[in-house]
This record gives structure tokens, C-alpha cells and sequence, in this order.
């Protein structure tokens, strides 16, 4: 469950329409972004989208979107993984379905 110190992470990283908009994305990744070459079923990363496609999608530079992610990693909402040279982010359903929680039962 979530407690309140994690709810203020994901806020703030909430508090970036960039940021939302990142985490929309990656819920449908096969409808927002090219397939993934380097992800395959047996690495047990699906759904994951490369870092480079998402800065491609955001139009950021690759610093700030770099930033961005590492901020939603922190909060939880997204999960990384390494695969060779690229890098790979997914939502973290597990950790917004707890927040969904939280927020029902604080509001």
C-alpha cells in the first residue's frame, strides 16, 4: 500500500503535464510507439518502450527527457530495465493501482 511520503512523490511527479502525458503513452505503447526491436516476450520486459522513442514522441531533448524519467522511476509509476545498449521504461500498473487506492480512500 501506499503511504503518504510516496503519494507526495507521485504527486510531484504528477505535476508535470509533460510527465502525464509520458505516462499516457505508455499505456497503449503498442498504439504510441513503433515496435520495440530489442524487447522481446522472453525477456519479460513487455510493453516497455525505448528511451529514445519517447524522446522522439515528446520532442524534449534527450537530457530533459532522460530527467523526466528518472523522476517518474523515483515515484514508482514506471519501471526500467537495461537491455544491451538501450534503456527501456513500462508503467508500473502495480504502483498506480495502489495510488488509485490511496487517493480513494484519502479524498
Amino acid at each position: 500500500m501506499i503511504n503518504d511520503e510516496q503519494a507526495v512523490e507521485i504527486f510531484k511527479a504528477l505535476s508535470n503535464q509533460i510527465r502525464v502525458n509520458i505516462l499516457q503513452m505508455l499505456k497503449e505503447p503498442d498504439n504510441n510507439f513503433s515496435p520495440q526491436a530489442h524487447v522481446i516476450k522472453e525477456k519479460g520486459f513487455d510493453g516497455g518502450v525505448c528511451v529514445s522513442d519517447i524522446r522522439s514522441k515528446v520532442g524534449l531533448s534527450q537530457s530533459t527527457t532522460s530527467q523526466y524519467l528518472s523522476i517518474l522511476l523515483q515515484s514508482g509509476l514506471v519501471e526500467m530495465k537495461r537491455i544491451g545498449q538501450w534503456t527501456y521504461y513500462r508503467r508500473n500498473e502495480e504502483t498506480i493501482k495502489q495510488f488509485e487506492k490511496y487517493i480513494g480512500l484519502k479524498i
